[in-house]
């Protein structure tokens, strides 16, 4: 049982207000003061500064002047010499234990054919005893030529150990046979509903497996210890820290994330803050337990659910109204029966939780916002925020929906580079009009925030700068840009990582711009992004990450 005094104990400072911070920071003085640099605060009215100044973990002072005013021998000043303050990034989309975990895993995804996928696998195999799992990094065909790969190419490099690995979107697992025989899976097992066991042309399973079918596989797998999750969880932590990340959205499609922050929480451990989604179908769990415990404090939040419309586009799971133009025979899976995931929308929303459905075609996104219409209509009116996680390909038409129905896109700048090399192959290219459509999000006045997927995408909230603002995909192969029309600038991008993120995590008040009472989350960059090269951005460095006022990562 969770001890919510303990587990909110250690905010009670953040609870000051901001008049009663201001009179401390003048009786004690600041307790850290960054200047000497280039500040952008986020804020519309007062973008730039050159100072910022922090007292129990929240902004203090902003600007020279009064930072110089409020401080004292006991303050400790950082000299930026120059470089870039911001507000530490928010990233809305991860899937975090997972992500941690595979930091120590074999990179598959870096393997630059066939021949060294398998000598990556055969190595990693070798150096486990027989019979434990090996759980590879992500993988993607498209980096190996285009051949989707399958048990055969992995089963001689691996004979006495079950492997299995992810697709790069997650929506497909390559296994070989021996994991493939553990979990009893035949050329007779059926397909499972939303999911999909690939067959050769006799009939046998080829080792991939799509959306629901992977769970027949999960099931058998030994369960990773609280130690061994938590671990990992604080590698993840420390990652993303240095990426200049300090707080991260989960969108889960199971507890786990959220039983090993509880944990690390009561510790004290957790250094970032995060904001934990469980699936959909547990809705009243959910309800049950924010009844019981609240929502959290600013360092671990829940109470918000996530569903799945649909699979991925490279997966060919996701949903679209017209066939696939590589495999006409195909239009894309329903994870959630459409009916059952109306009820659980529904359901969930009426008891106050946050709720958020993944949908990636243009299908799966207009049965998403209708269902989100319908529960607002029987629901009553409120600020609910319904998400859409990715929203990658969703009709020009449907766009302005979003702004309508104040229905957040939660999108993933780095998706758009990646997929973008091979994209038209899947869906042609008269369907590529409100695909990542960043810059018809904005004008169509809808709220889009940044993120990274991760482990889809790197957790570099740098990268998917450049991502959404140059839009080069990771060939190199159109050096103006796909879909070029869809750029944004770089304020743009920089506020769907920070104020966007934070609205959309319920934390406008708190977090999202260097004001005075905010939360002390800052990032420091060696060079403004603002007014760097567009070929310079990616090279952008982060120098230094402070969460709660205290520096949590320093290059």
């Amino acid at each position: 049982m969770i001890d919510r005094r303990h587990l909110l104990g250690a905010g009670a400072l953040a609870l000051l207000s901001t008049q009663a911070l201001t009179a401390r920071a003048a009786d004690t003085g600041l307790d850290l003061a960054l200047v000497n640099g280039q500040v952008w605060t986020g804020r519309p009215s007062a973008p730039l500064a050159d100072a910022i100044g922090v007292a129990a973990g929240k902004i203090a002072a902003v600007g020279a002047g009064q930072v110089r005013a409020l401080t004292t021998s006991r303050t400790r000043v950082i000299d930026l010499a120059g470089a870039f303050a911001m507000p530490a990034f928010i990233d809305n989309h991860t899937h975090f234990r997972l992500a941690s975990t595979m930091l120590a895993q074999p990179d598959l995804l870096g393997a630059a054919d066939r021949a060294d996928f398998v000598n990556r696998v055969g190595q990693a195999a070798s150096q486990l005893r027989p019979g434990r799992w090996l759980r590879g990094g992500s993988w993607d065909e498209q980096r190996l030529g285009g051949q989707l790969p399958d048990r055969h190419w992995i089963d001689a490099a691996s004979p006495e150990t079950p492997f299995i690995a992810p697709r790069t979107d997650l929506h497909m697992y390559l296994v070989n046979s021996l994991a493939l025989r553990l979990a009893g899976i035949t050329r007779e097992t059926p397909d499972p509903a939303g999911g999909v066991i690939d067959r050769d042309a006799s009939g046998e399973p080829t080792g991939i497996l799509r959306d629901n079918a992977k769970d027949l596989v999960d099931r058998v797998i030994p369960p990773t210890s609280e130690a061994e999750t938590d671990e990992a969880m604080r590698a993840g932590i420390a990652h993303g820290l240095s990426r200049g990340v300090a707080q991260v959205h989960c969108p889960e499609i199971d507890w786990s994330v959220q039983d090993s922050l509880l944990r690390l929480r009561g510790r004290g451990e957790t250094d970032m803050r995060f904001y934990s989604f469980v699936p959909l179908q547990d809705w009243e769990r959910m309800a049950e337990f924010v009844a019981g415990h609240g929502r959290g404090d600013d360092w671990v939040r829940w109470g918000g659910v996530k569903g799945l419309a649909d699979g991925s586009l490279g997966s060919r799971t996701a949903l679209f109204y017209d066939p696939y133009a590589d495999a006409p025979d195909q239009r894309g899976t329903r994870v959630m029966a459409l009916d059952e995931l109306r009820e659980a929308v529904i359901a969930a929303d009426r008891h106050g939780l946050h709720v958020t459905v993944h949908a990636i075609g243009d299908r799966a996104n207009d049965d998403v916002l209708d269902i989100f219409a319908e529960a607002e209509r029987v629901n009553g009116a409120r600020d609910r925020r319904f998400r859409i996680e990715h929203a990658q390909h969703v009709r020009p038409q449907s766009i302005p929906r979003f702004a309508r129905q104040n229905v957040i896109a939660s999108v993933q700048p780095f998706h758009a580079i990646d997929d973008g090399r091979w994209a038209v192959q899947r869906i042609g290219p008269a369907r590529l009009a409100g695909t990542y459509a960043f810059a018809s999000f904005l004008e169509a006045g809808a709220r889009m925030t940044f993120g990274s997927d991760w482990p889809v995408g790197p957790i570099d909230p740098i990268t998917g700068v450049h991502a959404a603002v140059t839009r080069r995909t990771i060939d190199a192969a159109n050096p103006d840009g796909w879909i070029p029309e869809e750029k944004i600038t770089v304020e743009q991008a920089l506020i769907a990582y920070t104020g966007q993120n934070a609205y959309a995590g319920f934390q406008e008040d708190r977090l999202g711009e260097l004001s005075i009472g905010r939360l002390a989350d800052i990032a420091v960059l060696d060079v403004n992004p603002l007014t760097a090269p567009i070929d310079g951005l990616a090279k952008i460095q982060v120098l230094q990450t402070i969460v709660d006022g205290q520096p949590r990562y320093e290059a």
